[in-house]
């Protein structure tokens, strides 16, 4: 079999995750690394005995089969528009952009493409997330309660609203994106804030409280903040009718009228696992592809609601 061919737009900290887990998998070989940074590209490109292209233009002329975006998100848009014009399947790191305009313009281009895509929201790949919504079965999810307690990572944009988004937007989105996946879609929220974290320039959100109202009639809360030196928790909790779950990237916690079991987790795998579904997609050896672009939209659309409630409040 012929090697897929991959181009890596983008040279950060993901980026990086994602060419060691490509380089890794049979019969891949990322040809190519472009970022606005030369020194990183030319760095990553090194690492994996590959070549560091001037530009996305030149990386989309080196003859691909797919293309990864992983920038962030001021800086998306650009990329997959190039990438969507040269008909490639197009795997782009989460959040998909800045703001909900964008994301959707960008929907709508791969659909009257018709192009393959996922979007890296690994979770969705977590054994124990599947055995969560097995447990769940039929019964009607009645709260749901999410937090990403957190840091300011150590990136200079990060803590710039015009650049990141802000915490719900950058980090939270896979907590909210599992609250879709378990207990369907939000119909209604309400936010509020408070001021900036004590990092200089900073004017995100320090913390961010949100309700949300769920169509099949479960309610939620969703708590993030950035103010801390470590990462404390980042899950989701799920209560129905004599089930209550706990899930986070490292464990699943069950309680019902049997006891409480806690079920142990990769989340190595699941990062493999979503690249490793998108390549055989590509080649058409699979169709595991559990986010593509327009189901990633709906949880943007969510994030994105959440940050302007708070901006209005």
């Amino acid at each position: 079999m012929a090697a897929t061919r991959v181009g890596l737009i983008g040279a950060g900290g993901v980026a990086q995750r994602h060419a060691r887990v490509l380089s890794g998998l049979p019969d891949v070989q990322v040809v190519g690394v472009t970022d606005v940074v030369p020194e990183a590209a030319e760095k990553l490109a090194a690492e994996h005995g590959t070549r560091a292209l001037p530009d996305v233009a030149a990386l989309l002329e080196s003859g691909l089969d797919a293309a990864y975006v992983c920038v962030p998100p001021f800086a998306h848009g650009p990329a997959e528009r190039a990438v969507i014009a040269a008909g490639l399947p197009l795997f782009v790191e989460k959040p998909i952009a800045l703001n909900l305009d964008d994301a959707q313009e960008i929907n709508g281009l791969i659909a009257e493409r018709d192009l393959l895509t996922s979007v890296g929201h690994h979770w969705r790949y977590l054994a124990i997330v599947e055995q969560a919504r097995e447990l769940l079965g039929d019964r009607p999810v009645r709260l749901v309660s999410g937090a990403w307690l957190d840091k300011v990572p150590p990136v200079g944009w990060w803590p710039h609203r015009d650049r990141s988004g802000g915490p719900v937007v950058e980090q939270a989105a896979h907590v909210l994106d599992l609250a879709r996946h378990l207990a369907g879609e939000v119909v209604e929220v309400s936010a509020i804030g408070n001021p900036a974290p004590p990092v200089d320039g900073a004017d995100v959100d320090s913390a961010t409280a949100a309700t949300l109202r769920f169509a099949g009639g479960a309610v939620g809360t969703l708590a993030a903040t950035c103010v801390l030196g470590w990462k404390e928790r980042a899950g989701l909790e799920v209560y129905a009718d004599g089930l209550a779950l706990a899930i986070t990237e490292t464990s699943l916690v069950v309680r019902d009228a049997d006891g409480t079991r806690t079920y142990e987790s990769d989340p190595d795998s699941a990062r493999v696992a979503v690249d490793r579904a998108f390549i055989e997609a590509v080649r058409g050896e699979g169709s595991d592809i559990r986010v593509p672009y327009a189901e990633a939209l709906k949880t943007h659309a969510l994030a994105v609601a959440v940050a302007e409630s708070v901006a209005h409040a």
